[in-house]
């Protein structure tokens, strides 16, 4: 009896064990359902092997898409944001400024706008809002000298509202000033006050402030410039546009900051919003070096030493990070898009801004290619008697990061991952010698039968929506919804390829 009650002891102590590990166990798994996952950070790689590894890839350098040229611009452009608010439809707001060494105003700041059709032919809408010199024959939105919004023109930074519960009157908003102030429009042109106080007031706003509506999280979420050791970023959040924002908090950045950040272009990215991308400007002042004579225009930039000693010597160029949150940010050390080589009018303070706005644009490429993304950064910015220019650069969709590896290979093997769908399709490059091979692993860590990386024939070739197939013995087959309802674990195997993304179709 005694013998008999310990086994029976034994067997509940036992499935309760195995109870716990598995809820731990399931507890582990990384829900992934089928959202589009990229590799901007950790959060889904379990062990690189070989010679893979995770890389950052930079933005092609296209045409010069704005001059700012009028008498109401000139040299001070920076602080763009860039929509795209139809198929067809894009908007840019920008600065129209112009200044003596980058200090002294020469004359009074405006906004202005600037449409296109395809995101690289822009032009400039004839308004007749705002009077220049005795004409409103100009696309200018907002000025220095309205009583109202005239604060609002240095750092102006809107927005189309995608909260579902949004006024039509109300599509527009921005936030611009110091302290914060909400702004409202129904068209983007013609624009207002929506409330008579600032809703944030806690930071140092000298530079690109924005905000927008996070569909995810079904919340506003705001970013600021910030000192701390330097320059830093702020955020917060509100149910509301125009008030109960929470207390501002700065970022948390992994492994760490890389550099005082500027302005700092945080957006959730279209194609997987449950992921912020940022493309924050480094500033970077190293002050007067040997090296800092061989940059361009050495005379020039003693000039503009007399008036800052900054605007001779310290430089900016763009970084890229990301957030599954919202607040800890992983950064890329290295610059996403270097000063350049360019001669003249650059390695300055003030170049190298991007815009605010992710915007998708036809491909470079051919006309049969699949669209890519567009970011527009500022050059020859601050030069005397000089209009500033704006650049387009491209990269491919989820081109961001990707794992990578040589031809002599390697492997990349995710965490416990659980999803929802009938096929899993990958966004990824390779030469025609490499390729990509995928095999799925269970829970114990062995590879699933009919999913081995040996039933996956080669993928070779360049895709944004590539299928993965395994072989059977009745033909291809790309069907894994039989195991949707428990934690699996991808490998890839990679030659001479690299892999953006991947995503689980329904």
């Amino acid at each position: 009896m005694i013998v008999k009650n310990i086994k029976i002891f034994n067997c509940l102590f036992l499935f309760v064990l195995y109870g716990l590990v598995s809820t731990k166990a399931n507890f582990n798994v990384l829900k992934v359902d089928d959202r589009r996952e990229l590799f901007v950070d950790n959060h889904l790689i379990e062990k690189l092997e070989g010679f893979a590894r995770q890389s950052l890839n930079n933005p092609i350098p296209r045409e010069i898409v704005f001059v700012s040229d009028k008498p109401w611009e000139g040299n001070g452009l920076n602080y763009v944001t860039v929509i795209k608010d139809s198929k067809n439809s894009y908007k840019m707001y920008y600065r129209g400024a112009d200044y003596d060494r980058g200090v002294k105003s020469l004359h009074d700041q405006f906004y202005c706008l600037a449409v296109s059709k395809d995101g690289i032919k822009w032009r400039r809408p004839d308004l007749g809002l705002v009077e220049f010199k005795g004409s409103k024959a100009n696309n200018i939105i907002l000025t220095e000298k309205d009583p109202v919004l005239g604060y609002i023109c240095h750092n102006f930074s809107p927005f189309i509202d995608l909260n579902p519960e949004a006024s039509i009157s109300e599509k527009y908003k921005a936030i611009g000033g110091g302290p914060l102030f909400p702004l409202v429009s129904a068209d983007g042109i013609l624009w207002k006050k929506a409330t008579k106080k600032p809703i944030i007031s806690q930071g140092a706003f000298d530079s690109q402030n924005l905000a927008f509506w996070d569909s995810v999280r079904r919340e506003y979420r705001a970013y600021h410039r910030e000192f701390r050791n330097g320059r830093d970023i702020m955020t917060e959040t509100s149910p509301s546009f125009t008030d109960s924002w929470k207390k501002p908090v700065f970022l948390e950045y992994t492994p760490e900051r890389g550099g005082e950040l500027y302005t700092n272009q945080i957006t959730p990215y279209f194609r997987a919003p449950h992921i912020f991308v940022g493309f924050p400007t480094r500033y970077e002042d190293r002050g007067l070096t040997p090296s800092t004579r061989h940059l361009p225009q050495w005379e020039y930039r003693q000039q503009r030493s007399k008036v800052s000693i900054r605007e001779g010597t310290a430089v900016t160029e763009g970084l890229f990070m990301s957030s599954r949150d919202g607040n800890n940010f992983t950064v890329f050390q290295e610059a996403f898009i270097r000063p350049g080589l360019r001669a003249k009018d650059s390695w300055f303070y003030g170049d190298n801004y991007q815009n605010n706005g992710l915007v998708e644009t036809k491909s470079s490429l051919a006309e049969d290619a699949p669209s890519e993304l567009s970011m527009y950064l500022t050059e020859a910015t601050l030069q005397n008697g000089k209009p500033a220019k704006l650049r387009r650069y491209s990269i491919r969709m989820d081109g961001f990061v990707s794992i990578t590896a040589p031809m002599k290979g390697g492997k990349l093997t995710t965490k416990l991952i659980q999803f929802s769908g009938h096929k899993l399709s990958i966004n990824y490059s390779s030469s025609a010698r490499g390729g990509i091979r995928v095999g799925i692993l269970g829970a114990d860590g062995n590879y699933i039968s009919g999913y081995e990386i040996e039933n996956c024939p080669w993928i070779y070739g360049d895709s944004l929506n590539r299928i993965v197939e395994w072989t059977r013995s009745d033909g291809l087959s790309y069907k894994v919804s039989s195991l949707s309802d428990q934690g699996i674990k991808l490998v890839f195997e990679l030659k001479d390829a690299d892999l953006f993304s991947f995503k689980f179709i329904k």
